[in-house]
């Protein structure tokens, strides 16, 4: 039988709650009640036991959980609340904390399970997760692997994707240099060459396991993948590390020893202070804020952000970021047609950049590489005009963009976005690898103290 706690509050009259108590141990052992607000139709001046089991008062509904979950260990908090006590803003933030605490949050016509790790692997985990998609978690999980790597860290990057293999795929990218031409055979296949194991592959020439992820809750969980395999595969190569990538909002269905959240931030403050922004949150040991540009958003709101981040986590390390395209070739003197998925606001700036720091002269662009339809109406608009096409390696980038100059004998050229600072005092590398560190120490730790629990 699970062990449960329930919430209660002071709108029902006690004996109606003993009423729905009751009905609880039909089904669940009712350890305690956490009581959350309301006066209307209870008065503990009068004392008494008006409810039959312990009850866990504190200074908020969450406070209270939180508490419950730490002194009685249940498997399910079970919500016998309702308006005015609790609204549905306010049943997310307790849904986070029960998710938190790695129990279910069950109410009438709802029910909140904590994404599982169905996995442990013996090798230590950095996880990197995101509040959504087309936040930039590729982007940044490409720089992480290289500063690792540069570090003399030996990992492995295990990527799940919405167009991932149909079984685990492993690639030495620090062995195989992968070329456009490779992809695009790839691609001819039926593969999606443009999935993120191939992008961490070529950009960050490091051992990559890709997987793939159909579905995603809001909490992170998925529906179906075969990233447990993955993760099984990635555990025998005997690397230092391996660092899971989730998709979208989507978790790897292993267990990270330490995690890096990157949040976007044109996404605004909702995707941090609302819905399961919170619990996403209490998993990270470092945040990333992703797109911090101020063609898509103001200075003012990133501070808001900072701000919001501190608030549910007091102590949180949180960098700011814009990126920059890098091709990974040399373009300088080329005339080149550009595509990205960045928002067309940034495009000025992205195109200055190319211009200013890679010497080569942008004639057209489109911001529509997810979009096909709209991305080859961009580039027959530029026909004639560019003598290199270069892509990032995303949605389109094989089956329209290198193809398209496979058939016209155009070059591409593949572009990697790296992370910099809004502040430029800060370092991010210095903070990626110390929460690399902190995954190791972990893992290590959960393996035998100093001991990386191999034969």
């Amino acid at each position: 039988m699970m062990r449960a706690i329930a919430l209660i509050d002071g709108e029902h009259y006690p004996p109606v709650v003993r009423f729905a108590l009751d009905g609880l141990r039909s089904e669940y052992e009712v350890l305690a009640a956490v009581f959350i607000g309301g006066t209307e139709k209870v008065d503990f001046e009068k004392g008494g036991d008006l409810y039959g089991l312990p009850v866990v008062f504190a200074d908020s509904p969450e406070a209270g959980l939180r508490e419950a979950i730490r002194r009685y260990e249940p498997d399910v908090a079970i919500d016998l609340s309702d308006e005015p006590v609790v609204s549905s803003a306010d049943r997310f933030k307790l849904a986070g904390v029960a998710l938190s605490g790695g129990i279910e949050y069950r109410g009438a016509d709802f029910s909140f399970k904590p994404p599982v790790s169905r996995h442990t692997t013996r090798t230590p985990t950095l996880g990197l997760i995101g509040t959504g998609k087309r936040v930039g978690k590729t982007a940044i999980s490409g720089y992480v692997a290289r500063e690792l790597t540069a570090s003399g860290r030996d990992i492995c990057v295990l990527a799940m994707g919405r167009g991932g293999p149909a079984e685990p795929e492993l690639i030495y990218g620090e062995k195989i240099r992968l070329t456009t031409e490779d992809l695009l055979e790839l691609a001819r296949k039926g593969v999606h060459a443009s999935s993120d194991n191939y992008e961490d592959a070529v950009m960050s020439r490091v051992t990559t396991v890709g997987c793939r992820r159909c579905g995603g809750g809001m909490a992170g969980e998925t529906f179906f993948s075969n990233v447990v395999e993955g993760a099984q595969l990635a555990d025998t190569l005997g690397k230092e590390l391996i660092f899971l990538e989730g998709s979208g909002a989507a978790i790897p269905p292993v267990h990270a020893d330490a995690n890096i959240l990157v949040v976007g931030a044109g996404r605004g403050v909702t995707y941090v202070r609302d819905y399961f922004g919170p619990y996403r949150l209490g998993l990270a040991d470092l945040v990333v804020i992703a797109t911090a540009e101020d063609a898509l958003v103001s200075p003012y709101e990133v501070v808001g952000i900072l701000k919001a981040i501190e608030d549910i986590s007091p102590g949180m390390r949180s960098i700011a970021t814009t990126f920059r395209p890098k091709p990974i070739e040399s373009v300088e003197g080329a005339r080149v047609f550009f595509a990205t998925t960045a928002p067309p606001e940034v495009l000025p700036n992205l195109v200055a950049h190319l211009e200013s720091v890679h010497g080569c002269e942008v004639v057209g662009f489109s911001p529509h590489l997810s979009n096909r339809t709209l991305l080859r109406q961009d580039m027959r608009a530029a026909e004639g005009r560019y003598d290199l096409l270069l892509t990032e390696l995303k949605a389109a980038a094989i089956d329209v963009v290198a193809a398209v100059g496979e058939e016209t004998g155009v070059r591409t050229v593949l572009c990697d976005n790296v992370p910099i600072p809004v502040d430029q005092s800060i370092n991010l590398s210095s903070e990626v690898l110390r929460v690399a560190e902190l995954a190791i120490d972990r893992g290590l730790q959960r393996n035998g103290s100093g001991d990386d629990g191999r034969e």
